[in-house]
């Protein structure tokens, strides 16, 4: 088993919305690569909303509850983009590259999420 600083956020949340991690010595296991596939996917997907988002502005003619649940899906996006993230920060052992003034940039990060 790891040790608990080396646990994984993991890419969903559990039934009451807290965050959800695994502990595993095995980045292949099939926990671990179904997390790498939902990770995958978020990231696309925020891909996608970002290349729509650009189109729907650039034209000028989109209307305001269009752009409203563009900037909903937007959140939710950013919300999972973050989470990759600092799931992957902290599994990089990236505290070592932490500045030590003002906090865990990650935890901070993590603290918004949900």
């Amino acid at each position: 088993m790891t040790l608990h600083d080396e646990l994984r956020l993991l890419p969903w949340s559990g039934p009451d919305g807290k965050p959800c991690f695994l502990s595993t010595d095995d980045p292949a296991s099939h926990l671990s690569r179904l997390a790498d596939e939902v990770e995958a996917h978020q990231l696309d997907s925020a891909s996608a909303l970002v290349a729509e988002g650009l189109e729907m502005i650039s034209n000028g003619e989109t209307e305001r509850p269009a752009l409203e649940g563009l900037t909903t899906a937007l959140i939710k996006a950013l919300q999972a983009t973050l989470r990759v993230a600092a799931s992957r920060g902290h599994r990089l052992a990236a505290a070592d590259l932490m500045p030590s003034e003002g906090g865990d940039p990650l935890q901070r990060a993590m603290s918004r999420i949900d």
